[in-house]
């Protein structure tokens, strides 16, 4: 089956099995950021953005993804070096396996969100998990992104 994706303001065409994730169409085009954690949908570290909306990829057909626009950490430019240098600021940069998904999550978000609160972007961050840091270094970041103190 060919699709037709626009990645990160590329477009391909690739063919597919009916049953490819998304996640795994985006690792056959050569994107890597997009991490491989659980395979069910719970872990967060597959998160992409699908017409400026925060999805899994390992659950989400890329049959689905057909002809729609997809955007990773890599399409985020200086924007993500921003996020990532607030993250690291606060320490929790440790092995770094959760944190493209938070970065493009915590991107969307700052569009979605005119004035969050602090319940607001822990509901928004839901299912994005860190499993080295506990995520408070993470979390602390992202507020300053969102200027939340």
């Amino acid at each position: 089956m060919e699709i037709k994706l626009n990645v990160n303001g590329k477009d391909y065409t690739i063919n597919i099995d009916p049953d490819t994730s998304l996640l795994d169409a985006l690792r056959e085009i050569g994107i890597r950021s997009v991490r491989q954690g659980c395979d069910t949908g719970v872990c967060g570290a597959c998160t992409v953005l699908l017409d400026d909306k925060p999805i899994l990829s390992c659950s989400y057909l890329a049959a689905r993804a057909d002809g729609h626009r997809i955007i990773t950490v890599e399409g985020l430019g200086e924007e993500a070096d921003k996020i990532v240098d607030l993250i690291v600021s606060e320490g929790a940069d440790q092995c770094g396996f959760c944190g493209p998904a938070l970065v493009v999550t915590s991107y969307q978000m700052k569009k979605d969100l005119e004035h969050p609160t602090v319940e607001q972007i822990n509901h928004y961050l839901a299912g994005n998990l860190c499993r080295c840091s506990g995520y408070e270094g993470q979390l602390r970041g992202i507020k300053k992104y969102m200027g939340v103190e």
